[in-house]
């Protein structure tokens, strides 16, 4: 009944080059420079430092962070007990109302 049709890959109209033969070249010695002074390596990792200031901002935003999530976790919650509560509520109404409408027949 319905049959895909496959497509053919068509045949290459452009014909391919032979890859290029790279010769290589003599390289010639310059005059070799004195090796440079050797320099302290860096620390890897900088200490970091906590003052009680920067301890207090950190408490001070993770308070923050764990209010914000919180609150909006709460609402997402009070959120889905409308949506069920409301949902309850009109499946109520729709069952009476098709009792009232059989009682009556």
């Amino acid at each position: 009944m319905l049959r895909p049709k496959i497509p053919t890959n068509p045949t290459p109209t452009v014909q391919a080059s032979p890859p290029v033969v790279i010769e290589p070249t003599a390289v010639i010695p310059s005059v070799q420079a004195s090796p440079p002074a050797p320099v302290a390596p860096a620390p890897s990792r900088p200490t970091v430092q906590l003052t009680p200031g920067t301890a207090l901002a950190l408490v001070g935003g993770g308070t923050a962070a764990v209010l914000v999530v919180g609150a909006v976790l709460v609402s997402l919650l009070l959120a889905v007990a409308i949506t069920g509560a409301s949902l309850v509520v009109c499946a109520l109404v729709i069952r009476s109302l098709v009792n009232a409408d059989a009682k009556r027949r």
